[in-house]
């Protein structure tokens, strides 16, 4: 049976009608709609309903209505999901509310934090939380006595490293995702080596951070580490220059003092942390430390070093002595030092 001509006709204009419609709406929904030349981030708070991401949004898209049917089409406003999701230039309304549904990972990075309020502070411009919240979770005091962690150690538990979180993670879930990594760090045989010091992981870690800030020679650090080892193991005080910077800067409530030379009157700072007249390790650690330090504590050097100092000949590196009168001859060397460069306080 062919076809009429007229009949003909009428499915050709249906076809050419029902491409032209296909036309339109690929040019409506599926060509850019982004107001920007750049790839660019969104974050979705949690608890956010359609109408607060109507005002998060409206800035970047080009055409809203274009949008809210695509969006009402594929049931986005009873499904609204927190977090952060990538905009890019030339995206469709189709692929904006795509981009909606897939939650981006943030690449966490932290380390050399000398306080956790400097932690909190680096985290709340990366994920949700805000400093508040993250604080009042790690010092929880039901989530520290479970986990062995004092309000003063719990800094040890954070490791220096890149992580993957979602931006909207909660406090709770970062801080027992940072525990979990914790617990991994301190395997069999680190916690045997840390036995055989006689020292907890909080403890390696609380040493570490002094070894962390004596030096930044990866080379040297087992060396320090020893002296302070030898220190305890004889029962003399740490006397370690870098608590009792912590302990003036904490008394002064001004961490961002630089102090480049201990002065005696320093050294009198009534404060757990001031090893001169504490015996013993500080409360907990007076820095992040990195890995390196950590494994400088629990493998030190084999020596009988118990002074070392700066040294003014190798920039960055220290003179030790196994006697107090030799190190008498190198600490006046590094004072002159000090004197002639004109560096008091």
């Amino acid at each position: 049976m062919t076809l009429s001509a007229k009949t003909k006709k009428i499915l050709y204009a249906l076809v050419a009608l029902g491409i032209l419609i296909l036309g339109v709406l690929w040019f409506k929904f599926f060509t850019n709609n982004t107001q920007s030349k750049d790839e660019f981030y969104v974050t979705i708070p949690t608890g956010s309903d359609y109408q607060q991401v109507q005002k998060i949004l409206k800035p970047y898209v080009k055409n809203w209505s274009d949008f809210e049917f695509i969006a009402k089409l594929r049931k986005y406003p009873e499904h609204v999901k927190s977090g952060k999701f990538v905009f890019k230039n030339g995206m469709s309304a189709f692929e904006q509310v795509s981009s909606l549904r897939k939650n981006v990972p943030v690449k966490l990075a932290f380390n050399n934090q000398e306080r956790l309020e400097n932690l909190v502070e680096r985290l709340s411009a990366q994920i949700e939380p805000d400093t508040t919240k993250l604080l009042q979770s790690f010092r929880d005091s039901v989530f520290l006595k479970k986990n062995g962690f004092t309000k003063e150690n719990v800094l040890a538990m954070f490791l220096p490293n890149s992580y993957e979180f979602y931006w909207n993670t909660s406090a709770q879930k970062f801080r027992d995702k940072m525990l979990e990594e914790y617990k991994k760090f301190w395997t069999k045989e680190r916690v045997e080596k840390a036995q055989k010091l006689g020292l907890t992981p909080t403890e390696v870690i609380t040493l570490a951070s002094i070894v962390h800030k004596e030096s930044v020679k990866k080379d040297e650090r087992p060396k320090i580490a020893k002296v302070y080892l030898n220190r305890m193991e004889q029962g003399m005080p740490l006397q370690a220059d870098p608590t009792v910077i912590y302990a003036v800067k904490q008394k002064t409530n001004d961490f961002n003092q630089v102090i480049k030379r201990v002065l005696p009157q320093y050294l009198q700072t009534n404060s757990p942390y001031n090893t001169y007249n504490n015996l013993g390790l500080p409360p907990g650690p007076i820095a992040m430390p990195d890995v390196d330090a950590i494994d400088a504590v629990l493998n030190p050097d084999n020596n009988d070093y118990i002074y070392f100092c700066a040294s003014t000949e190798r920039f960055g590196y220290h003179d030790f002595a196994s006697t107090y009168e030799q190190h008498q001859v190198n600490a006046k060397k590094y004072y002159d030092w000090l004197n002639r460069s004109g560096i008091s306080k």
